[in-house]
């Protein structure tokens, strides 16, 4: 479908809720969204808007076709979105890692001997899962705890195929393994240890601890003391378990706190689990690409997938801002827990103070994660985008004209890479046959020497920059692109526009599109500093040409003293002043006796009559 196509087609959708799924000229499907009024939302892909991302623009180029599906409420279309999104994975849509995941615990139960395994999925194969947790770190961790406290096997031995095969590993010897390899070990106890270890999971910890003590209790009426000590130290370590494993389940948590960053090269996702009041746990997911979208997209799109096949969920989820559709994201996540879950947006004390904690753990992690060179590249390439070129720009040449009035034109380029100022490739140009100041004519015969230079292959000027930066607006752009046309060239062009406090507030293309950057901080400084910088360079040199017309207009009116003898003084005393301080005998160590002595009366005579 052409663009107008898409156009009208979006126009006709009505102003229901449901989901929309655009798709490439392959039929994959490349973004999966919602709304609570259709054609309001798919319209805005459509129209040509300077509020849209790099990100949006590049896949709004790549749609070839769309469909949509109607629903009931906006519940119902969250709902049929995850699920979409779940299948599809699209190119662009908010995704959290899959090679990170949300693994499950997996128990073996339909073996003599159950054994515990990690498991990236649940599946329909009589084995029993828990979970998902937060993380394969954690899922260990849990296993680990499990089995020490309860002192089953984490060996690769097989049981009971290799029962009174060996001696006991170390993990006996070092008390977290009751030594089930030994033929003195009973089945029937194993499974009651695996039977615990369900409870355990299932986070039926009181159940359990009741039980050891019971156990414990016994043995020591009937003095068996080495074992009431063993039933103790298992209760000690079941007890010390219940906390963390509640919390890294989410089974009960009382408190989630959601924090989001965006970074230049890298964002982080952060979730902070906190039970009884006490932070427990702590899960993050580092993005490595920069969100483009707006922080509530991004919020509702990661907190959906992280809370959406988690198999308990906590009483309350604080959330760093409001999102769209909160109260649609409530009912399902209510609905999954069977119990109701709150998603708040703190306004003031405590609870506010949480949101930004989880805020600077996902900065830090975000930030300690980005070098500085993936900070660098990912900011070209989001500059890229912007400016809708197919690849990131490295080498930017930036141009000003300064003038007073009529006399000393003159312009600057400066020279940047990957943000960093180039000094050895800055140049200066004089103008020349210039009758008045005129910035359009005068950047074109700026850009014009500068580039009859690079064809002529002068090797100061050999270097195509891969974005050309004018200071100014529309015009200087204009300009430059009818020299380059004229030159053969392609070269992106792109105008430095300022605010009324004179600071850079957009780029604007040849088109007429600006870009607005003052957005992402990043950027604005970048542009702001070439702008600056470009401007110092040709401000520089417009007051040292002035400077130096003004010595040659105050040495011409010596008679005697030509051009030559003017370079030769100045290049002798460095300035007037030194010039006029000089006595007769310095003079005549540089010029003829005539020529020096026409300019010390010149300046000495001016003393006199300024003196009267």
């Amino acid at each position: 479908m052409t663009k107008e196509e898409l156009k009208e087609k979006a126009h006709s959708l009505p102003l229901q809720p449901g989901v929309y799924i655009m798709m490439d000229k392959a039929g994959e499907v490349i973004y999966v969204g919602k709304s609570r009024a259709l054609k309001n939302r798919v319209s805005q892909y459509f129209a040509d808007l300077a509020s849209h991302t790099g990100k949006t623009r590049a896949m709004v180029s790549q749609i070839d076709h769309f469909d949509y599906i109607l629903a009931d409420s906006e519940f119902e279309a969250l709902v049929l979105e995850n699920s979409l999104i779940k299948r599809h994975k699209p190119k662009y849509n908010i995704l959290l890692k899959d090679d990170k995941g949300y693994p499950y615990i997996r128990l073996s139960v339909k073996d003599e001997y159950p054994r515990f395994s990690l498991a990236s999925r649940s599946v329909d194969d009589g084995a029993r899962y828990f979970g998902p947790y937060g993380s394969r770190g954690s899922s260990y961790e849990i296993i680990k705890t499990v089995s020490a406290a309860l002192r089953l096997p984490t060996c690769k031995k097989k049981f009971p195929r290799d029962i009174g095969k060996e001696r006991p590993c170390l993990n006996h010897h070092l008390g977290t393994c009751d030594g089930w390899c030994q033929p003195t070990m009973s089945a029937e106890e194993y499974q009651s240890r695996i039977r615990q270890a369900i409870r355990l999971l299932d986070g039926k910890f009181a159940q359990v601890e009741k039980e050891l003590e019971e156990e414990m209790l016994q043995a020591s009426a009937e003095l068996r003391f080495e074992n009431a000590a063993e039933l103790r130290d298992r209760l000690q370590a079941i007890q010390l378990l219940g906390t963390r494993q509640k919390v890294v389940a989410g089974a009960g948590a009382d408190t989630d706190v959601v924090g989001f960053y965006r970074g230049e090269a890298k964002s982080c996702f952060v979730v902070l689990h906190f039970l009884d009041g006490a932070l427990a746990d702590r899960d993050t997911e580092l993005l490595p690409t920069p969100m483009e979208e707006e922080e509530q997209d991004v919020v509702s799109a990661l907190v959906s997938q992280y809370y959406g096949d988690r198999g308990n969920l906590p009483r309350q989820i604080l959330l760093p801002c409001e999102v769209e559709g909160r109260e649609a994201l409530q009912q399902l996540l209510t609905q999954a827990a069977g119990r109701k879950v709150e998603l708040l947006v703190p306004q003031r004390g405590d609870k506010v103070r949480l949101v930004e904690l989880a805020g600077k753990n996902a900065a830090d992690e975000a930030e300690r994660a980005t070098t500085k060179e993936e900070r660098q590249n990912r900011l070209m390439e989001l500059l890229g985008s912007m400016m809708g070129l197919e690849s990131a720009p490295h080498r930017f040449e930036a141009y000003d004209i300064s003038n007073t009035g009529s006399a000393d034109i003159v312009a600057s380029m400066t020279v940047f890479v990957d943000g960093k100022p180039l000094k050895k490739d800055y140049r200066r140009f004089r103008l020349k046959d210039m009758t008045g100041p005129d910035d359009y004519a005068s950047m074109e015969q700026v850009l014009t020497r500068r580039f009859r230079r690079y064809l002529d292959g002068d090797e100061k000027f050999s270097t195509l920059p891969d974005v050309l930066l004018m200071d100014g607006g529309l015009g200087q752009v204009h300009a430059a692109e009818t020299v380059l046309e004229t030159m053969g060239l392609t070269v992106p062009v792109f105008g430095m526009v300022k605010d009324g406090r004179h600071r850079t507030r957009a780029l604007v293309a040849g088109d007429g599109r600006e870009i607005g950057i003052q957005s992402n901080q990043a950027i604005f400084s970048m542009i702001g500093r070439i702008q600056e910088e470009t401007h110092r360079f040709a401000i520089t040199y417009h007051r040292e040409s002035h400077a130096k017309h003004t010595v040659a207009s105050e040495l011409e009116a010596i008679p005697g003293v030509g051009e030559a003898r003017r370079k030769a003084l100045m290049k002798q005393f460095k300035s007037v002043k030194n010039i006029r301080a000089a006595s007769y005998e310095e003079l005549c160590r540089v010029v003829p006796k005539n020529a020096a002595k026409a300019v010390y009366t010149h300046f000495h005579s001016e003393k006199q009559d300024n003196a009267e």
